[in-house]
């Protein structure tokens, strides 16, 4: 079983090696450190990307009163830009107070303690995973826009994406960064260029640009504009655009990937991101505006008249479509880097979700695997769970960005009102201490930030859970309510093992008054031989070889060889009337412990280690049926003792250990069946059997 793992474990190696690099060693940590210009694309892919939807996301909302509910866009997008600023300035202080990378997770565990950090964590878990699907699907949507193929491809297309950002983000946060610092900065350059021209041709030279969608004549789906109805609506567009806040917290979270000083350049990251998000953002509802540009929920009911055929562009392709002309090489340029920018935006999430499942891996809410590094420094069991579930949703929401956005905002508001309020305890402890003015005076002005952000971030969050819980936000609250309940049973599990293993207060281990040794034989041939030669090494006080009747004649020919070659140790033949091998040893195993409840009882298994893959279905199986059960017997040890067949000959087990790193290669090779000194014997026996 051992080797075939490590057959299989070579022929995927060349492999791997190919999509994720040679490793690094430990001690090239420091040089995966990010610096600024790498750092701002790696982490703030998301938030710029979210300028690609946002404004999409506004402006269907309000297209369910009629196309005059868009004279509201600029005014709901400037609410959309206060909370935006007031959150990047408050992660500011976050990451200056708490710089180990923890984030909003560690915020809220120091100052409100232990169960508010799950709540949180589990909130930025279920946020990160949707990061990815709605990045993901947002992406194929813009490229649809232009290539047909992709549209009709969207999930397929989708779980593609999904994959290569895998395989890109295995090879380390660094070469990630910078594979996709070109598309974020492209993006930027390219949407920023956009706005200035068209914002020229408009207001400068007073060019009439007219949006393909501007003359369309759409029908208003919610009648009732007036009071409350038209608030509701409001709110319910506000709190879609509000999606152009995630990944806002990601910086937080991946402050220790940032090269020295942490704090100050994760600060100056974060407050670039914030600036050209909201010009971005600011831009694109401003042009939509002059160019009369219009965007429908649901075109197939809402478009009252219109060209004949005509298929929806998402706001950005209007845009571009209006301002540099349709089919030219700037319009697919403006879709193009749009598409990418959103694909690349998944990398956030990629980066954020690892730290942040190391971190909760370390203090023991998920499984430790999480908390240990691939070959290439990067957390790489996160990212593929990261992975494995985006894809699962993006095939069980068919790469709906309309279905799956719904459920996205909620977690990343939650996380940002608790660490707020974590941040204003914080600064309330440190208050009650310090003595200097100045100092004082900074503190009470970083809380005031806190507080304003806290109070602007509850009010979203109480606004998209009015606005979309019954549109797809309670899958999002029952999803994190799940993972909330699986960490903590994880924590506890963690704990009641620690508490089992922890050693007695004299430390001294309480050895077994005997060993009993049992050797499982079903032939007698050299495996059985060598079996019986270990056993006799580790000087057990009582031995015996166990054999099972099942068949009459065999067992008495195994017991006419058995005294005919005269081994040195008595052979049990244990009745199995059913024609049973497990449980009858399982028996008489346990009857050896009744009678010597002090003692151990070592059980010696025979193993074939095969060459081939397909040798295991023909060997082993009845080995490995007793191990199985034979583990679960309190007081008994379990020893393979292997035996190479000739089909072995052939592979380069050195070469094997070494990929399955198991460090220096082999001693010197022994004829097969010799009897081996027991320290040898135990030390081929140890390597063997990992």
């Amino acid at each position: 079983m051992v080797v075939r793992l490590a057959v299989v474990v070579r022929s995927t190696s060349l492999l791997k090696r190919l999509l994720v690099g040679r490793p690094f060693r430990s001690d090239r940590l420091k040089h995966t450190l990010l610096p600024k210009r790498i750092a701002l694309p790696v982490f703030a892919s998301d938030a710029l990307s979210s300028v690609a939807y946002a404004p999409d996301e506004i402006l269907l909302m309000l297209s369910v009163a009629g196309a005059s509910a868009f004279v509201f866009s600029p005014w709901v997008a400037l609410g959309v830009v206060v909370v935006m600023l007031t959150v990047v300035a408050s992660y500011r202080q976050n990451v200056h107070a708490y710089p180990s990378g923890g984030g909003d997770y560690e915020v809220a565990t120091v100052n409100l303690g232990p169960r508010a950090g799950v709540g949180v964590a589990s909130a930025l878990l279920v946020d990160y995973v949707l990061t990815v699907a709605v990045s993901v699907s947002s992406g194929v949507a813009n490229l649809g826009s232009v290539i047909p193929f992709v549209a009709t491809h969207k999930v397929l297309i989708a779980v593609t994406a999904v994959v290569l950002l895998t395989a890109v983000n295995l090879r380390g946060i660094k070469e990630a960064g910078s594979a996709f610092a070109i598309p974020t900065y492209g993006f930027m350059i390219v949407i920023v260029g956009m706005i200035l021209t068209g914002l020229v041709r408009i207001v400068v030279l007073g060019e009439d640009l007219r949006a393909p969608s501007a003359d369309l004549v759409i029908a208003a789906e919610w009648h009732d504009t007036t009071g409350w109805a038209m608030a509701f609506l409001l709110l319910r567009s506000f709190s879609s655009g509000c999606a152009a806040l995630t990944g806002v917290e990601a910086i937080s979270n991946g402050v220790p990937a940032f090269k020295a000083p942490k704090s100050r350049n994760a600060a100056t990251t974060l407050l670039m991101l914030g600036l050209v998000a909201v010009t971005m953002l600011v831009g694109i509802v401003w042009l939509a505006r002059l160019t009369g540009l219009q965007f429908v929920e649901n075109p197939a009911l809402q478009i009252v008249s219109g060209p004949e055929g005509y298929v929806q562009k998402t706001v950005t392709a209007q845009l571009g479509e209006t301002i540099f002309g349709p089919g030219s090489v700037l319009l697919f340029l403006v879709v193009g880097v749009t598409a990418t920018i959103l694909f690349v935006a998944a990398n956030t999430a990629f980066t954020g979700f690892p730290v942040l499942g190391s971190i909760l891996a370390q203090d023991r809410y998920l499984p430790r695997q999480l908390h240990t590094r691939g070959d290439r420094l990067a957390f790489s069991n996160g990212i593929l769970f990261l992975a494995g579930f985006a894809i699962l949703l993006i095939i069980g929401f068919q790469a709906e960005v309309t279905k799956l956005i719904q459920l996205y905002i909620v977690g990343v508001f939650v996380s940002f009102t608790l660490s707020q309020a974590g941040m204003i305890r914080h600064w309330n402890r440190l208050l009650r201490n310090e003595r200097d003015p100045q100092v004082r005076s900074r503190m009470l002005r970083s809380r005031a930030i806190n507080t304003f952000g806290m109070t602007m971030t509850a009010a979203v969050l109480v606004i998209v859970l009015i606005t979309k819980f019954l549109l797809g936000a309670w899958i999002a609250i029952v999803a994190m309510g799940l993972i909330y309940v699986l960490m903590l049973a994880i924590r506890r599990h963690y704990n009641r093992v620690a508490v089992e293993l922890a050693p007695d207060d004299d430390g001294r281990p309480v050895l077994p008054a005997r060993n009993h040794a049992i050797v499982l034989v079903s032939k007698l041939h050299q495996p059985t031989l060598r079996a019986v030669a270990y056993a006799q090494a580790t000087r057990p006080d009582t031995l015996t070889a166990v054999t099972v009747n099942v068949d009459d004649q065999d067992t008495r020919q195994l017991q006419a060889d058995w005294d005919r070659r005269g081994v040195p140790i008595p052979l049990t033949v244990i009745d199995s009337p059913y024609r049973e091998i497990t449980r009858p040893i399982l028996n008489y195993v346990a009857g050896v412990r009744r009678e010597s409840p002090r003692d151990v009882v070592t059980v010696f298994i025979p193993e074939y280690v095969v060459g081939r893959w397909w040798e295991n279905l023909l060997h082993n199986q009845s080995a490995l049926r007793l191990k199985g059960r034979l583990l679960f017997e309190p007081g008994v040890m379990v020893t393979s003792v292997p035996w190479q067949l000739a089909s072995t000959a052939g592979k380069d087990l050195d070469r094997m250990d070494a990929t399955l790193g198991r460090g220096p290669v082999r001693g010197p090779r022994v004829a097969r069946g010799a009897t081996l000194p027991p320290s040898v014997e135990r030390e081929s026996s140890d390597g063997d059997a990992r």
